[in-house]
């Protein structure tokens, strides 16, 4: 994806002369509402604001189904070996639990990343989809469990409306649960709609769903000894079933996605203090901590104290800018 392009209102369409309008304002809202750096939660269960006043280093995390909507700057998120780059044009979906790798881009003083997150609940989609007079278009050749789209007139309405709710909080218990359905409405009544709507676990119960049921087995276990068999069994699939359909939404396989979650919770444990590597590696299932050392260092660029001793510095350098 491109950066963000600048239209020229005397040239450009009635419709796009209102998308930049919303843009702005989208812009002008979040500046006022996350006055500074980092994450600012809200009083909306799921919905977060962000605010970057400089590029960021790469941060690994489980990334949890949101919908991630930038106003200013530009990020790039990273699926094993694949890029999803976004900016202030388009959004970003993720639509099952995957191990990513994210950085902003673009982001200055004068003009900070400014990003909205909002966390799609699945029964609130399951909700939305039942009312859809027809079925978002299937592409069963395609299911990967994340997607960049552009942004429209249709999704930035409600996302506007909510942040103004936001302002005046005496309204939101009322009127929020109303905007976030249309958001949810029009994710999947978009383009790419198909792809949130194939994870629901109801209905036909197709691939991406017994995927998802896959996933949440794995996540629960994933410092246990991988079972391919209890796995798909668990997803109602058949072994070679499950590795292709697996591949096809997360971009790895089932070693290869717990093998990730194995080192980012590791990572978190040691920054959480009180252990040490042949601590964390043991905790997250390792029985070789060499093993888990090369894996650390493969995944983070460095071995794990000197991955932890550069992680401290970096936050002591944001501290003092």
């Amino acid at each position: 994806m491109s950066a963000t392009t600048t239209l020229n209102p005397a040239n450009a369409s009635e419709y796009q002369v209102q998308l930049l309008l919303r843009q702005a304002e989208l812009v002008q809202r979040l500046a006022a509402l996350a006055p500074q750096d980092g994450e600012q939660t809200t009083p909306v269960p799921g919905l977060s604001l962000w605010r970057l006043s400089a590029p960021s280093e790469p941060h690994h995390g489980l990334h949890k189904p949101a919908v991630c909507l930038i106003a200013q700057g530009a990020k790039r998120l990273y699926l094993a070996d694949e890029l999803y780059d976004y900016d202030a044009s388009h959004h970003l979906v993720v639509s099952q639990d995957l191990p990513v790798m994210g950085q902003v881009l673009q982001a200055t003083e004068e003009q900070p990343y400014l990003c909205v997150r909002l966390d799609i609940d699945p029964a609130a989609l399951a909700e939305q989809a039942r009312h859809l007079s027809a079925p978002p278009t299937d592409d069963p050749s395609s299911t990967r469990g994340v997607f960049v789209g552009h942004n429209s007139i249709e999704l930035l309405d409600p996302v506007l409306r909510l942040l103004r709710l936001l302002e005046s909080p005496q309204h939101l218990p009322a009127l929020a649960p109303l905007a976030l359905q249309e958001i949810l409405y029009r994710l999947l009544s978009g383009p790419e709609g198909w792809r949130l709507a194939q994870t629901l676990t109801g209905g036909s119960g197709g691939s991406a769903a017994r995927i998802a049921r896959a996933i949440n087995w794995l996540r629960e276990r994933y410092a246990e000894p991988l079972s391919i068999a209890a796995m798909a069994e668990a997803a109602h699939m058949s072994p070679s079933s499950l590795h292709h359909h697996f591949k096809a939404v997360t971009a790895m396989s089932p070693l290869q996605y717990q093998k990730r979650l194995r080192l980012q919770e590791a990572r978190c444990l040691l920054l959480g203090g009180g252990i040490d590597a042949a601590g964390a590696a043991h905790k997250v299932g390792y029985q070789s901590p060499s093993q888990f050392s090369r894996e650390y260092s493969r995944m983070f660029g460095a071995p794990p104290a000197r991955d932890l001793r550069t992680l401290k510095e970096q936050a002591l350098g944001r501290l003092g800018r």
